[in-house]
């Protein structure tokens, strides 16, 4: 498919090239803030899963936006600007007022970097639009984002405020309902929202989970022992933790909400190109390609051995 056909196709896409985002997912973080009003209040925000960095790019846009206001107020007390901390195994273009940690969410030795760059406080908001390179499986593809999920929440436990917010890409399917009630473990409310720029065909949603309130006398250490007794039936001993339990008598209701102008851009939806003076369409470049991309070594593989072919059919003791 060349590259006018699918900005055609994808309008959020061509948007994003044409705003500076640097991927099309910055307006779903936009739009999950018109709904849910995530950033007010907020000083110190945790990106996790954040390369290529449109969501890093969209809290630091939505942070201005709240301090500039704040600071020009003759009885704004605390000056500081928010601070925004963004964690990637992978390397990230550098952002304006944003903190790159180059690190792994599973491992608390992160936790506590994130925590040294606040200088001791914990943060107010944190959140993850990182997924697994899909198989097209749904069942596997929904157990591994949920599991990312729960790795998330691992440093979530560590670093997020009494009271703090978490949003979370998830992967809808037969076991939402036990991701539904393992994050209601920590937080008072927590909504499925859809935004309208995440297509519908697809599976993802955004889990929006809000007050953190851990159970009295959580310890850190026990959270994957805690989050194995929601999944039984018994909640104890027994070690089956899917959520077909869940049903039934026991069926969760789990609150679900579209969000973003529902009368605005359809992501399912092929809008005209917008031509120049002269009726031709100009493509514009990513805003910021890929600095270390996981398929890097891969390209690099295959053009070696394109190359050894080359030189094994031009090699004339060989034929």
């Amino acid at each position: 498919m060349g590259k006018a056909s699918r900005d055609k196709r994808d309008i959020y896409y061509r948007k994003a090239k044409e705003e500076g985002w640097r991927a099309r997912s910055a307006f779903k973080l936009l739009q999950i803030d018109e709904e849910f009003n995530i950033f007010e209040g907020v000083k110190r925000v945790v990106d996790l899963c954040a390369a290529p960095g449109s969501w890093s790019q969209v809290l630091s846009v939505l942070s201005r936006k709240l301090y500039l206001p704040a600071k020009l107020s003759s009885d704004a007390k605390d000056d500081d600007p928010p601070l925004i901390v963004a964690i990637d195994l992978q390397p990230m273009a550098p952002i304006e007022g944003v903190i790159q940690v180059q690190g792994d969410i599973t491992n608390a030795r992160t936790a506590e970097v994130v925590i040294r760059h606040f200088d001791g406080c914990k943060a107010d908001l944190v959140v993850c639009d990182g997924a697994p390179d899909v198989t097209g499986l749904h069942d596997m593809d929904e157990f591994v984002q949920s599991q990312l999920i729960l790795a998330g929440l691992t440093i979530v436990t560590h670093i997020l405020k009494n009271g703090g917010k978490f949003i979370a890409k998830i992967f809808r399917g037969k076991d939402t309902s036990l991701l539904y009630c393992q994050l209601k473990l920590f937080f008072t409310e927590v909504t499925l929202a859809k935004p309208k720029s995440s297509r519908n065909s697809s599976i993802e949603a955004f889990a929006v989970c809000e007050n953190y309130s851990p159970p009295e006398g959580f310890n850190e250490k026990d959270l994957h022992r805690l989050l194995e007794k929601v999944g039984t039936p018994s909640g104890a001993d027994d070690i089956d933790c899917r959520s077909g339990w869940l049903e039934g008598p026991n069926k969760v209701y789990i609150p679900f909400l579209a969000c973003g102008d529902l009368s605005g851009y359809d992501s399912d939806r092929s809008y005209p190109l917008s031509k120049g003076a002269d009726g031709s369409y100009k493509s514009l470049d990513p805003v910021q390609p890929p600095i270390d991309p996981p398929y890097k070594r891969a390209l690099e593989m295959k053009k070696a051995l394109h190359n050894g072919f080359e030189k094994l059919s031009l090699d004339p003791s060989l034929h």
